[in-house]
């Protein structure tokens, strides 16, 4: 069930993403001091007195830059008001009121939703007063607040709860999916996404990096919500120190760790690079099911079975390699049910004789190697978690153990259940009391 959606608007560098921050209590969109760090619209759930709602922060909005960027900037921003319940603009109380506030002002007086004013920078409560000058916008009363200290955030979250009127109590309750498509720069992530909502959700571009952000996008796929999460390229972080890029990327590795499945974007004409696999590395770590995608396959040239056995070599998830591309539509339709297969997958319980069977099986035909004259005894297992999978095995003696050994029961278990690109966690318990059963 949606939640009403609140537009943040304004113009470039007046404290948007700070302010939004403020508003769902956390740090979530990414902030700097320059400005034009916003580009594509963010999503973000936040509640107060009871009332659940998404902030949709946007980029800057500067009406008479013609750049490119610029122009893509705006048509999220508009985006964003068009499906917004009401309509945030913020303004700059210490820059004052300026011709770009009064342009955009002119354009949300046309406005069929609540439109809000909130002075931003207002640090001291002393200097509430000057928030008086923005009623020459002619969009109601401003309201003076410092994202910064805080200052007035209450009084400005009770002013938008008024203004979305009656909402649906049962609205924030989250039984969506969450996908995070993932890869390094400039493999084609943000086309992707927007090939799978048949839409310019997210800002395409041939610059590198062009996204800041993890963007998230609500959609139904069979009949089931999916949370479809566009995030900057990965690169490694000692390349990004210090930047802008640097905290865009934390926010990409912050959403792998709330995601169920991810899509490990690669670019086909380059094939599965061990950047690619590191990235995977990166997700399987966060226990998200992963998946990879050879993007921008009408330009490849890479054969699709080497990719599939560099990947099966070199990676213990396992993942499943297909192929696919944004510009064309191929297989773009069934990326997200298959990622949907691995979210289900992730999430199964395996009854626990059946999972005695199949240690016993697997033991049967592969006994543990003997350590010093002594072999590892399996007892009983048990699942103990889903999403990941987690399984409890007593065992006589952990030091018995050998790592090749317990990497082959792994495999064993994925390829019996379908658990390709699952990451599974075993733990090897030793065996106290009484004995329940022997595998």
């Amino acid at each position: 069930m949606s939640v009403p959606t609140v537009a943040v608007v304004g113009f470039p560098n007046v404290g948007k993403s700070t302010l939004v921050n403020r508003l769902v209590g956390g740090n979530e969109a990414v902030t700097a001091a320059e400005p034009g760090v916003t580009r594509d619209r963010k999503r973000l759930r936040t509640e107060w007195n009871g009332v659940a709602f998404d902030l949709i922060d946007t980029g800057g909005i500067d009406l008479e830059d013609e750049a490119e960027l610029a122009r893509d900037v705006q048509a999220q921003a508009r985006l964003a008001i068009a499906e917004a319940g009401v309509v945030l603009m913020v303004v700059d109380g210490r820059a004052g009121l300026r011709a770009g506030d009064a342009e955009l002002a002119r354009t949300l007086r046309g406005a069929e939703v609540p439109v809000l004013v909130a002075v931003n920078k207002v640090d001291r409560p002393d200097d509430f007063a000057t928030a008086a000058e923005f009623h020459a916008l002619g969009l109601g009363e401003p309201l003076a607040v410092s994202a910064s200290h805080g200052l007035g955030s209450g009084d400005l979250l009770d002013a938008i709860v008024a203004g979305l009127g009656e909402v649906d109590p049962g609205a924030g309750e989250d039984d969506a999916v969450r996908v995070a498509v993932i890869g390094r720069p400039n493999v084609g992530k943000s086309s992707l996404v927007n090939a799978f909502l048949g839409s310019d959700r997210v800002i395409v571009s041939d610059l590198a990096g062009t996204t800041r952000d993890a963007i998230d996008t609500e959609l139904e796929v069979e009949g089931r919500r999916v949370i479809l999460v566009d995030t900057a390229g990965l690169r490694r972080r000692a390349k990004v120190a210090g930047s802008v890029d640097f905290y865009a990327q934390l926010r990409t590795e912050r959403a792998v760790e709330r995601a169920d499945v991810a899509i490990v974007v690669c670019d086909a004409s380059e094939g599965v690079t061990a950047e690619d696999l590191r990235v995977a590395e990166l997700a399987m770590k966060a226990g998200c099911a992963t998946l990879l995608a050879l993007n921008k396959w009408d330009i490849g040239e890479t054969d699709i079975d080497d990719a599939r056995a560099r990947v099966e070599r070199k990676s213990r998830l396992r993942p499943a390699v297909v192929t696919t591309s944004a510009t064309r539509g191929r297989n773009v339709g069934s990326l997200l049910p298959k990622a949907l297969q691995l979210a289900d997958r992730a999430g199964e319980r395996i009854p626990t004789p059946e999972l005695n069977r199949f240690v016993g099986d697997v033991v049967a035909r592969t006994p543990p190697p003997a350590r010093r004259g002594r072999r590892l005894r399996l007892y009983y297992a048990a699942q103990v978690g889903q999403s990941p999978p987690r399984f409890a095995i007593q065992v006589n003696d952990r030091k018995l153990i050998s790592r090749d050994w317990a990497y082959h029961l792994e495999n064993r278990m994925r390829e019996t259940y379908g658990l390709e690109g699952v990451p599974l966690i075993i733990d090897f318990v030793p065996h106290s009391g009484r004995r329940r059963g022997s595998a």
